[in-house]
């Protein structure tokens, strides 16, 4: 009797070797998929662990056992935790997070609004930073050794060392305090004009961008130096190529898939670890959304948050991966 396993893996084999790319790229999107349902079974229970009690915390120490129980009746948390994650995760796949616990309001709309302000933040320092970052790359790897890759050096360096809040408090005494020529707090609202938006944004932009700017600048001198040292480059400089065109025209090209993978990883913080400079600057985004949620416990806005950060994150290594795919030949012709 033959084994239907063998068939569907010699189906599997005839299928990578006719069309390598096209299953690498279903494998790394079902791989995500998987990754983000695992992701939302840790976060909602990581959720149930938390500390506290949302009715205790929204009734006050006074409330009596009854009242108490009355609230939790009527949110389901009487219920098992494996219907209640089901329920939760079925909404989800429909786009419905729920209600707010602490407004009642429904979580979808607050989270896209929020959203769209750290969206904004994030585009805004990247358009800033990524062409930045690649940029000084090249101009180090240009004078490696010499004064200016030492000076870029030790700049990215002490950007590195510097924690984001720290970052951020110095620009809001030096230029929103001392200076006044910045607008604190970073408060964005629809409607707002484009020009004070941007004003608004300015000084959480800089945090973000010298926060990014020098771990993607140090990771682009480090893959161009690599790829200098191939002997394509020799040929290059031999054959009378400038050594700043070698470097724009076959080493960058060449360096691009970790080049991708570390500006990715930086896109992802832009997103998701926002958390602390929207806090420090009250600005509206996700992040802040997210602390005062953890504050009174409102579940369902943090399960929310937790899962579209997760998912964010997800999405962009998975662009990385593709990316570093399609620019290898290698992996789009494995043997």
């Amino acid at each position: 009797m033959a084994n239907p396993l063998a068939g569907v893996h010699a189906a599997r084999h005839r299928l990578k070797e006719n069309h390598p790319l096209t299953v690498l790229i279903v494998e790394r999107l079902g791989l995500s998929v998987l990754l983000l349902w695992a992701v939302s079974v840790l976060i909602f229970a990581g959720v149930e662990a938390l500390p506290g009690d949302f009715a205790q915390t929204y009734l006050g120490q006074s409330a009596t056992p009854q009242a108490i129980a009355n609230i939790r009746a009527d949110l389901g948390l009487d219920r098992p935790i494996t219907t209640r994650y089901f329920e939760w995760l079925g909404g989800v796949v429909q786009g419905d997070f729920g209600n707010s616990w602490a407004s009642g309001a429904p979580v979808t709309e607050q989270i896209t609004k929020r959203l769209g302000n750290s969206l904004f933040l994030a585009f805004f320092a990247a358009a800033i930073s990524v062409p930045l970052a690649v940029g000084l790359g090249m101009v180090a790897v240009h004078f490696r050794n010499r004064i200016p890759d030492r000076i870029i050096n030790i700049i990215s360096l002490a950007a590195i060392s510097l924690p984001e809040f720290f970052i951020g408090y110095l620009l809001i005494v030096v230029f929103a305090v001392q200076m006044g020529v910045a607008t604190f707090p970073s408060t964005v609202y629809d409607g707002m004009p484009w020009s004070e938006r941007l004003a608004a944004i300015a000084l959480p932009t800089a945090t973000l961008v010298m926060v990014v700017l020098a771990h993607m600048m140090r990771m682009t001198r480090a893959a161009i130096i690599s790829v200098m040292s191939s002997a394509y480059m020799e040929t290059a400089e031999l054959k009378g190529l400038g050594a700043f065109k070698a470097i724009i025209k076959h080493a960058a090209p060449n360096a691009i898939a970790p080049i991708v993978n570390v500006v990715a990883l930086n896109l992802a913080y832009l997103v998701v670890g926002v958390v602390v400079v929207e806090v420090v600057f009250v600005y509206p985004g996700m992040g802040q959304y997210m602390v005062d949620a953890v504050t009174v416990r409102d579940m369902p806005v943090v399960q929310a948050c937790g899962l579209i950060f997760a998912a964010v994150y997800i999405l962009l290594n998975m662009v990385a991966d593709l990316v570093a795919i399609v620019a290898n030949p290698r992996l789009r012709h494995p043997r």
